[in-house]
């Protein structure tokens, strides 16, 4: 079963089931994959993101705690969010900017 949980504004559903990726319609968004790696991202606009594979930690601009995610979560980042990705798996996902 899915759980929902909003940690330093990230919201991450865990597990969503297959009815609520194809109502989002998650397989038809682009992909997008990197080895592991660290890098600084500022989002521009909000983002929702499956990801397919990999693990990684993300912690916002000013935050002293990071925000695990992985194979099978659904994230939604907020618009105009700066953070660090910390990717110790490499990713694969699917993503949609709004």
């Amino acid at each position: 079963m899915a759980t929902v949980e909003e940690k330093l504004g990230i919201k991450i559903e865990r597990n969503p089931p297959d009815s609520k990726l194809t109502q989002l319609g998650v397989r038809s968004w682009p992909k997008w994959g990197c080895p592991p790696s660290k890098f600084p991202w500022t989002y521009s606009a909000k983002e929702t993101c499956y990801l397919l594979e990999g693990k990684v930690k993300v912690t916002p601009d000013g935050a002293n705690e990071a925000v695990q995610i992985g194979a099978g979560d659904l994230v939604v980042f907020p618009k105009g969010m700066s953070c660090t990705w910390d990717v110790s798996v490499a990713v694969d996902k699917h993503y949609k900017f709004e």
